[in-house]
Protein backbone atom coordinates (compact mmCIF):
# COMPACT_ATOMS: atom_id res chain seq x y z
CA UNK A 1 0.00 0.00 0.00
CA UNK A 2 1.37 3.33 -0.89
CA UNK A 3 1.60 5.86 1.60
CA UNK A 4 2.11 9.38 1.72
CA UNK A 5 5.76 10.45 2.15
CA UNK A 6 5.85 14.55 1.75
CA UNK A 7 3.87 17.37 1.53
CA UNK A 8 5.29 21.00 0.77
CA UNK A 9 3.62 24.13 0.46
CA UNK A 10 4.83 26.53 -2.16
CA UNK A 11 4.19 30.34 -1.80
CA UNK A 12 4.68 32.40 -5.15
CA UNK A 13 3.36 35.17 -6.82
CA UNK A 14 3.81 34.97 -10.78
CA UNK A 15 1.53 38.15 -11.37
CA UNK A 16 -0.23 37.23 -7.83
CA UNK A 17 0.07 35.23 -4.47
CA UNK A 18 -0.89 31.59 -4.68
CA UNK A 19 -0.65 28.81 -2.26
CA UNK A 20 0.13 25.94 -3.79
CA UNK A 21 0.14 21.70 -1.91
CA UNK A 22 2.30 19.28 -3.55
CA UNK A 23 1.48 15.62 -1.70
CA UNK A 24 3.73 12.92 -2.68
CA UNK A 25 3.35 9.15 -1.90
CA UNK A 26 5.87 6.20 -1.75
CA UNK A 27 5.36 5.07 -5.03
CA UNK A 28 6.44 8.67 -6.00
CA UNK A 29 3.21 9.88 -7.81
CA UNK A 30 2.56 13.61 -7.09
CA UNK A 31 -0.72 15.68 -6.50
CA UNK A 32 -1.52 19.37 -6.16
CA UNK A 33 -3.88 21.39 -4.52
CA UNK A 34 -4.65 24.54 -4.39
CA UNK A 35 -4.97 26.59 -1.05
CA UNK A 36 -5.19 30.45 -1.76
CA UNK A 37 -7.29 32.38 -0.17
CA UNK A 38 -7.50 36.19 -1.44
CA UNK A 39 -5.23 38.62 1.20
CA UNK A 40 -4.98 36.02 3.74
CA UNK A 41 -2.31 33.38 1.89
CA UNK A 42 0.42 33.29 4.77
CA UNK A 43 -2.68 32.34 7.23
CA UNK A 44 -3.30 28.92 5.33
CA UNK A 45 0.27 28.25 4.41
CA UNK A 46 0.93 28.25 7.94
CA UNK A 47 -1.98 26.14 8.66
CA UNK A 48 -0.96 23.42 6.51
CA UNK A 49 2.81 23.63 7.50
CA UNK A 50 2.22 23.89 10.74
CA UNK A 51 -1.09 21.58 11.58
CA UNK A 52 -1.99 19.65 9.05
CA UNK A 53 1.11 18.46 6.80
CA UNK A 54 2.54 16.42 9.78
CA UNK A 55 -1.07 14.69 10.18
CA UNK A 56 -0.57 13.64 6.51
CA UNK A 57 2.90 11.99 6.32
CA UNK A 58 2.31 7.96 6.40
CA UNK A 59 -1.60 8.05 5.82
CA UNK A 60 -3.32 5.99 2.69
CA UNK A 61 -3.50 8.73 0.27
CA UNK A 62 -6.28 6.61 -1.79
CA UNK A 63 -9.10 7.45 1.61
CA UNK A 64 -10.29 10.69 -0.04
CA UNK A 65 -13.50 10.59 2.11
CA UNK A 66 -11.76 9.01 5.69
CA UNK A 67 -9.19 12.02 4.81
CA UNK A 68 -11.71 14.43 4.35
CA UNK A 69 -13.20 13.50 7.77
CA UNK A 70 -10.49 13.31 9.64
CA UNK A 71 -9.52 16.48 9.07
CA UNK A 72 -12.60 18.50 9.58
CA UNK A 73 -13.80 16.63 12.43
CA UNK A 74 -10.48 16.19 14.04
CA UNK A 75 -9.32 19.88 14.05
CA UNK A 76 -12.84 20.27 16.80
CA UNK A 77 -12.56 24.17 15.49
CA UNK A 78 -14.95 23.38 12.26
CA UNK A 79 -15.20 25.60 9.22
CA UNK A 80 -13.85 28.99 8.66
CA UNK A 81 -12.30 29.99 5.28
CA UNK A 82 -8.73 29.55 6.47
CA UNK A 83 -9.00 25.94 7.99
CA UNK A 84 -11.70 24.78 4.63
CA UNK A 85 -9.08 26.12 2.25
CA UNK A 86 -6.85 23.78 3.59
CA UNK A 87 -8.59 21.32 3.92
CA UNK A 88 -9.10 21.78 0.16
CA UNK A 89 -5.95 21.74 -0.54
CA UNK A 90 -5.50 18.30 0.77
CA UNK A 91 -8.44 16.71 -1.32
CA UNK A 92 -7.41 18.14 -4.32
CA UNK A 93 -4.16 17.17 -4.33
CA UNK A 94 -5.49 12.77 -3.46
CA UNK A 95 -8.17 13.35 -6.22
CA UNK A 96 -4.66 14.55 -8.65
CA UNK A 97 -3.04 11.62 -6.91
CA UNK A 98 -5.73 8.95 -7.25
CA UNK A 99 -6.74 10.05 -10.79
CA UNK A 100 -2.81 9.69 -12.09
CA UNK A 101 -2.72 6.18 -9.91
CA UNK A 102 -5.89 5.16 -11.82
CA UNK A 103 -4.71 6.45 -14.99
CA UNK A 104 -7.93 8.65 -15.34
CA UNK A 105 -8.57 12.39 -15.76
CA UNK A 106 -10.75 13.47 -12.59
CA UNK A 107 -13.85 13.58 -14.43
CA UNK A 108 -13.64 10.15 -15.13
CA UNK A 109 -13.14 9.20 -11.45
CA UNK A 110 -16.23 11.33 -10.57
CA UNK A 111 -18.38 9.82 -13.04
CA UNK A 112 -17.75 10.79 -16.27
CA UNK A 113 -18.75 13.55 -18.41
CA UNK A 114 -22.32 14.76 -18.40
CA UNK A 115 -21.38 17.63 -21.36
CA UNK A 116 -18.44 17.87 -23.51
CA UNK A 117 -17.45 20.96 -21.90
CA UNK A 118 -18.22 24.21 -19.45
CA UNK A 119 -19.37 27.05 -20.63
CA UNK A 120 -17.55 30.18 -19.13
CA UNK A 121 -18.46 33.83 -18.58
CA UNK A 122 -16.23 36.90 -19.06
CA UNK A 123 -15.94 40.00 -17.42
CA UNK A 124 -16.39 43.17 -19.42
CA UNK A 125 -15.97 46.32 -17.98
CA UNK A 126 -15.15 49.82 -18.71
CA UNK A 127 -14.37 53.20 -16.95
CA UNK A 128 -18.01 54.52 -18.61
CA UNK A 129 -20.41 53.04 -20.26
CA UNK A 130 -18.29 53.50 -23.62
CA UNK A 131 -15.86 51.62 -22.59
CA UNK A 132 -18.01 48.70 -21.18
CA UNK A 133 -20.00 48.39 -24.64
CA UNK A 134 -16.69 48.29 -26.54
CA UNK A 135 -15.09 45.74 -23.95
CA UNK A 136 -18.65 43.09 -24.24
CA UNK A 137 -17.89 43.55 -28.14
CA UNK A 138 -14.75 42.24 -27.56
CA UNK A 139 -15.75 39.33 -25.57
CA UNK A 140 -18.88 38.79 -28.19
CA UNK A 141 -15.99 38.53 -30.48
CA UNK A 142 -13.76 35.68 -28.97
CA UNK A 143 -17.15 33.71 -29.15
CA UNK A 144 -18.01 33.77 -25.23
CA UNK A 145 -21.77 33.34 -24.82
CA UNK A 146 -22.08 34.63 -21.30
CA UNK A 147 -20.68 38.23 -20.48
CA UNK A 148 -20.48 40.17 -16.96
CA UNK A 149 -21.02 43.59 -17.41
CA UNK A 150 -19.51 46.49 -15.14
CA UNK A 151 -18.41 49.70 -15.21
CA UNK A 152 -17.22 52.80 -12.63
CA UNK A 153 -19.89 54.02 -10.97
CA UNK A 154 -19.64 58.14 -12.05
CA UNK A 155 -18.62 59.82 -8.69
CA UNK A 156 -18.08 56.83 -7.17
CA UNK A 157 -14.35 55.26 -7.04
CA UNK A 158 -15.25 52.42 -5.49
CA UNK A 159 -16.59 50.86 -8.41
CA UNK A 160 -16.80 47.23 -8.35
CA UNK A 161 -14.91 44.98 -11.37
CA UNK A 162 -13.71 47.67 -13.41
CA UNK A 163 -10.51 46.18 -15.03
CA UNK A 164 -7.13 48.28 -14.88
CA UNK A 165 -4.99 46.36 -17.73
CA UNK A 166 -5.51 43.21 -19.37
CA UNK A 167 -5.65 41.09 -16.14
CA UNK A 168 -8.59 42.26 -13.30
CA UNK A 169 -7.21 41.87 -9.88
CA UNK A 170 -8.54 43.75 -7.13
CA UNK A 171 -5.67 42.42 -4.18
CA UNK A 172 -3.70 45.33 -5.81
CA UNK A 173 -1.90 46.92 -2.64
CA UNK A 174 0.35 46.26 -0.10
CA UNK A 175 -2.20 47.77 2.19
CA UNK A 176 -5.94 47.79 1.54
CA UNK A 177 -6.75 50.84 -0.23
CA UNK A 178 -9.53 52.64 0.97
CA UNK A 179 -12.22 53.57 -1.39
CA UNK A 180 -15.48 55.70 -1.87
CA UNK A 181 -19.09 54.06 -2.51
CA UNK A 182 -22.52 55.43 -2.70
CA UNK A 183 -24.94 52.82 -3.14
CA UNK A 184 -27.63 55.54 -4.39
CA UNK A 185 -25.47 56.72 -7.47
CA UNK A 186 -25.08 53.05 -7.59
CA UNK A 187 -28.94 52.28 -7.82
CA UNK A 188 -29.35 55.35 -10.26
CA UNK A 189 -26.40 54.01 -12.76
CA UNK A 190 -26.72 50.28 -13.17
CA UNK A 191 -29.85 49.59 -14.87
CA UNK A 192 -28.92 52.52 -16.91
CA UNK A 193 -25.70 50.50 -17.58
CA UNK A 194 -27.33 46.81 -18.46
CA UNK A 195 -30.08 48.77 -20.43
CA UNK A 196 -27.36 49.83 -22.35
CA UNK A 197 -25.92 46.91 -23.29
CA UNK A 198 -29.17 45.05 -24.36
CA UNK A 199 -30.04 48.03 -26.56
CA UNK A 200 -26.56 47.90 -28.62
CA UNK A 201 -26.22 43.66 -28.73
CA UNK A 202 -29.31 42.61 -28.04
CA UNK A 203 -30.69 39.13 -26.24
CA UNK A 204 -28.78 36.84 -28.03
CA UNK A 205 -26.20 36.18 -25.35
CA UNK A 206 -26.02 35.55 -21.56
CA UNK A 207 -25.85 39.01 -19.31
CA UNK A 208 -24.58 38.90 -15.70
CA UNK A 209 -23.97 41.40 -13.03
CA UNK A 210 -22.43 41.24 -9.54
CA UNK A 211 -23.64 44.07 -6.89
CA UNK A 212 -20.67 42.33 -4.75
CA UNK A 213 -22.98 42.07 -1.62
CA UNK A 214 -23.10 46.31 -1.16
CA UNK A 215 -27.03 46.24 -0.82
CA UNK A 216 -29.89 45.90 1.87
CA UNK A 217 -32.55 43.54 0.85
CA UNK A 218 -35.13 45.72 0.12
CA UNK A 219 -32.77 47.87 -2.21
CA UNK A 220 -31.37 44.50 -4.18
CA UNK A 221 -35.16 44.04 -4.34
CA UNK A 222 -35.87 47.17 -5.84
CA UNK A 223 -33.02 46.90 -8.50
CA UNK A 224 -33.85 42.81 -9.70
CA UNK A 225 -37.20 44.17 -10.01
CA UNK A 226 -36.13 47.28 -12.30
CA UNK A 227 -33.71 44.76 -14.68
CA UNK A 228 -36.41 41.97 -15.14
CA UNK A 229 -36.98 43.27 -18.40
CA UNK A 230 -33.28 42.60 -19.48
CA UNK A 231 -33.47 39.06 -18.68
CA UNK A 232 -30.20 38.56 -16.46
CA UNK A 233 -28.52 35.22 -16.43
CA UNK A 234 -28.11 36.31 -12.56
CA UNK A 235 -27.56 39.54 -10.39
CA UNK A 236 -24.98 38.29 -8.22
CA UNK A 237 -23.93 38.47 -4.25
CA UNK A 238 -27.46 41.31 -3.55
CA UNK A 239 -26.69 41.43 0.05
CA UNK A 240 -24.65 40.40 2.54
CA UNK A 241 -25.45 35.86 3.04
CA UNK A 242 -24.40 35.66 6.39
CA UNK A 243 -28.47 36.04 7.08
CA UNK A 244 -29.60 33.94 5.02
CA UNK A 245 -33.45 34.28 5.13
CA UNK A 246 -33.09 37.68 4.09
CA UNK A 247 -33.08 36.42 0.54
CA UNK A 248 -36.65 35.79 0.90
CA UNK A 249 -37.34 39.04 0.96
CA UNK A 250 -35.26 39.74 -2.32
CA UNK A 251 -36.94 36.65 -4.20
CA UNK A 252 -40.24 37.58 -2.98
CA UNK A 253 -40.21 40.84 -5.33
CA UNK A 254 -38.46 40.06 -8.30
CA UNK A 255 -37.74 37.05 -11.00
CA UNK A 256 -34.50 38.65 -11.85
CA UNK A 257 -32.10 35.00 -11.03
CA UNK A 258 -30.18 35.54 -8.19
CA UNK A 259 -26.59 33.89 -7.68
CA UNK A 260 -24.30 33.70 -4.63
CA UNK A 261 -21.71 31.97 -2.66
CA UNK A 262 -18.07 32.76 -3.41
CA UNK A 263 -17.06 33.49 -0.07
CA UNK A 264 -18.88 30.39 1.44
CA UNK A 265 -16.70 27.57 2.79
CA UNK A 266 -19.57 24.77 3.92
CA UNK A 267 -22.59 23.42 2.93
CA UNK A 268 -24.26 24.65 6.10
CA UNK A 269 -23.39 28.47 4.33
CA UNK A 270 -25.90 27.68 1.31
CA UNK A 271 -28.31 25.00 3.08
CA UNK A 272 -31.50 27.31 3.67
CA UNK A 273 -30.69 29.40 0.43
CA UNK A 274 -30.51 25.87 -1.29
CA UNK A 275 -33.52 23.72 0.45
CA UNK A 276 -35.89 26.98 0.02
CA UNK A 277 -34.98 27.77 -3.31
CA UNK A 278 -34.18 31.91 -2.36
CA UNK A 279 -31.09 31.48 -4.55
CA UNK A 280 -30.94 29.69 -8.76
CA UNK A 281 -27.66 29.25 -8.67
CA UNK A 282 -24.98 28.53 -6.11
CA UNK A 283 -21.24 29.79 -6.58
CA UNK A 284 -18.71 28.41 -4.24
CA UNK A 285 -15.71 27.21 -5.52
CA UNK A 286 -13.04 24.12 -4.89
CA UNK A 287 -10.32 25.84 -2.88
CA UNK A 288 -12.52 27.78 -0.67
CA UNK A 289 -15.60 24.94 -0.17
CA UNK A 290 -13.70 22.54 1.55
CA UNK A 291 -12.17 20.71 -1.94
CA UNK A 292 -13.71 18.36 -4.47
CA UNK A 293 -15.45 16.41 -2.03
CA UNK A 294 -17.28 19.06 -0.50
CA UNK A 295 -17.47 20.82 -2.97
CA UNK A 296 -19.85 17.80 -4.85
CA UNK A 297 -22.07 17.25 -1.99
CA UNK A 298 -23.15 21.09 -1.75
CA UNK A 299 -23.78 20.81 -6.05
CA UNK A 300 -25.43 17.53 -5.02
CA UNK A 301 -28.00 19.32 -2.31
CA UNK A 302 -28.56 22.05 -4.90
CA UNK A 303 -29.68 19.28 -7.70
CA UNK A 304 -32.36 18.32 -5.64
CA UNK A 305 -33.99 21.89 -5.26
CA UNK A 306 -33.38 22.90 -8.96
CA UNK A 307 -30.76 24.90 -8.00
CA UNK A 308 -27.47 25.35 -10.52
CA UNK A 309 -23.87 25.65 -10.32
CA UNK A 310 -22.21 28.92 -11.36
CA UNK A 311 -18.16 28.30 -9.35
CA UNK A 312 -16.26 31.31 -8.48
CA UNK A 313 -13.22 31.58 -11.10
CA UNK A 314 -11.62 34.64 -11.03
CA UNK A 315 -7.85 35.18 -10.53
CA UNK A 316 -7.69 34.07 -7.01
CA UNK A 317 -8.19 30.79 -7.78
CA UNK A 318 -4.74 29.24 -9.32
CA UNK A 319 -4.98 26.93 -12.36
CA UNK A 320 -4.56 24.10 -10.01
CA UNK A 321 -8.67 25.37 -8.85
CA UNK A 322 -9.97 26.06 -11.94
CA UNK A 323 -9.07 22.82 -13.13
CA UNK A 324 -10.28 21.14 -9.92
CA UNK A 325 -13.61 23.16 -10.75
CA UNK A 326 -13.94 22.18 -14.12
CA UNK A 327 -13.60 18.25 -13.72
CA UNK A 328 -16.26 18.61 -11.57
CA UNK A 329 -18.64 21.02 -13.59
CA UNK A 330 -18.27 18.76 -16.49
CA UNK A 331 -19.87 15.31 -14.22
CA UNK A 332 -22.77 17.47 -12.21
CA UNK A 333 -26.18 17.38 -14.15
CA UNK A 334 -27.19 20.44 -12.72
CA UNK A 335 -24.38 22.82 -13.85
CA UNK A 336 -24.96 26.45 -14.99
CA UNK A 337 -22.09 28.52 -15.46
CA UNK A 338 -18.25 28.45 -14.51
CA UNK A 339 -16.88 31.97 -13.92
CA UNK A 340 -13.38 32.28 -15.55
CA UNK A 341 -10.80 35.67 -15.78
CA UNK A 342 -7.48 34.72 -17.60
CA UNK A 343 -4.73 34.34 -15.54
CA UNK A 344 -1.52 36.94 -15.84
CA UNK A 345 1.05 35.78 -18.23
CA UNK A 346 3.40 35.38 -15.97
CA UNK A 347 1.17 32.55 -14.02
CA UNK A 348 1.52 30.03 -16.92
CA UNK A 349 5.14 30.20 -16.35
CA UNK A 350 4.59 28.69 -13.26
CA UNK A 351 1.48 26.47 -13.77
CA UNK A 352 0.85 24.86 -16.88
CA UNK A 353 -3.02 23.74 -17.35
CA UNK A 354 -4.15 21.35 -19.33
CA UNK A 355 -7.98 22.86 -19.91
CA UNK A 356 -8.62 24.92 -23.22
CA UNK A 357 -10.65 27.43 -23.97
CA UNK A 358 -13.12 27.03 -27.13
CA UNK A 359 -15.84 28.83 -28.39
CA UNK A 360 -16.61 30.24 -25.12
CA UNK A 361 -16.24 26.93 -22.93
CA UNK A 362 -13.79 25.30 -20.70
CA UNK A 363 -12.63 21.88 -21.69
CA UNK A 364 -10.74 19.95 -19.31
CA UNK A 365 -7.46 18.17 -19.90
CA UNK A 366 -7.76 14.32 -21.14
CA UNK A 367 -4.46 13.50 -19.19
CA UNK A 368 -4.33 11.63 -15.50
CA UNK A 369 -5.47 13.27 -12.32
CA UNK A 370 -6.05 17.20 -13.18
CA UNK A 371 -3.69 17.53 -15.88
CA UNK A 372 -1.85 20.66 -14.11
CA UNK A 373 1.90 20.73 -14.06
CA UNK A 374 4.16 22.97 -11.35
CA UNK A 375 7.40 24.61 -12.64
CA UNK A 376 8.90 24.65 -9.03
CA UNK A 377 11.66 26.06 -10.28
CA UNK A 378 9.93 28.91 -12.28
CA UNK A 379 7.75 29.14 -8.75
CA UNK A 380 11.08 30.26 -6.71
CA UNK A 381 11.76 32.91 -9.28
CA UNK A 382 8.32 34.87 -7.83
CA UNK A 383 8.84 35.11 -3.64
CA UNK A 384 5.47 36.35 -1.89
CA UNK A 385 4.12 40.12 -2.50
CA UNK A 386 1.72 41.20 0.01
CA UNK A 387 -1.51 42.07 -1.86
CA UNK A 388 -4.64 43.12 0.36
CA UNK A 389 -8.34 43.94 -1.29
CA UNK A 390 -9.63 47.68 -1.14
CA UNK A 391 -11.77 48.67 1.64
CA UNK A 392 -14.59 50.29 0.85
CA UNK A 393 -16.14 53.20 3.23
CA UNK A 394 -19.44 55.21 2.74
CA UNK A 395 -19.53 58.59 1.72
CA UNK A 396 -20.33 58.91 5.48
CA UNK A 397 -16.92 57.68 6.23
CA UNK A 398 -18.02 54.00 8.00
CA UNK A 399 -16.35 50.51 6.65
CA UNK A 400 -19.15 49.51 3.48
CA UNK A 401 -18.95 45.90 2.69
CA UNK A 402 -16.74 45.02 0.13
Amino acid sequence: MATITEATVIVTSPGRNFVTLKVTTSDGVTGLGDATLNGRELAVASYLRDHLVPLLIGRDPARIEDMWQYLYKGAYWRRGPVTMTAIAAVDTALWDIKGKVAGMPVYDLLGGRARDGAMVYGHASGGDVPELLDDVARFRDLGYRAIRAQAAVPGSPGSYGVRKGVVYEPAAASLPDEQTWSTEDYLDFAPRLLASVRERFGFDFHLLHDVHHRLTPTEAGRLGHQLEDLRLFWMEDPTPAELQESFRQIRQVTTTPIAVGEVFNSIWDCQQLITERLIDYIRASVVHAGGITHLRRIFHLAELYQVRTGSHGATDLSPVSLAANVHLDVTVPNFGVQEYMSHDPLTHEVFHPGYELRDGALYPSDAPGLGVELDEEAAARFPYDPKYLPVNRRTDGSVHDW
